[in-house]
């Protein structure tokens, strides 16, 4: 069993940017952390179509297998940057929060969905808040000093 803590990070992973920056956040991490990217460590619908699973199933087997990873994970990362979160990463989060998941975000872009900030359904779930990766990744880092890695994996 690894004495490093699990992140699943969530969030947007449709463009060929959300996926660059998802990988960019991976490698910074993992050098602290184990990380579960979906894009990478998951199943994606588009393999599972194309290998001739039909969309209930494959729809069915992504989401297992996700919520399989945040039963396992120590800390849920979402990135909050963009015009709206994105749906799945929301879900993530919520599902995350209501295991007891240390949870925290990354927003780097200024933009917020309201006057007084993000929704609050969603900041209300997340324990700390960063606008730089590197802020984020050195609370990791910390977190990982102290040892916090979950029982539930091995």
């Amino acid at each position: 069993m690894s004495s490093k803590p699990l992140v699943y990070l969530a969030g947007p992973l449709f463009s060929d940017a959300e996926r660059s920056y998802n990988s960019f956040l991976k490698h910074l991490i993992g050098t602290h952390a184990e990380v579960y990217l979906p894009q990478e460590d998951g199943l994606l619908i588009t393999d599972l179509l194309g290998a001739g699973m039909s969309v209930e199933h494959a729809s069915r087997a992504v989401f297992k297998n996700d919520i399989n990873a945040i039963h396992r994970c120590d800390i849920l990362f979402i990135l909050l940057d963009g015009r709206a979160v994105d749906e799945g990463a929301a879900f993530e989060l919520g599902y995350a929060y209501s295991l007891g998941k240390t949870c925290i975000s990354l927003q780097t872009d200024f933009r917020r969905l309201a006057p007084f900030g993000n929704n609050p359904m969603l900041t209300g779930a997340i324990s700390r808040s960063f606008s730089s990766a590197e802020d984020a990744v050195a609370w990791i880092r910390d977190f990982e000093a102290k040892g916090i890695a979950s029982k539930s994996r091995g």
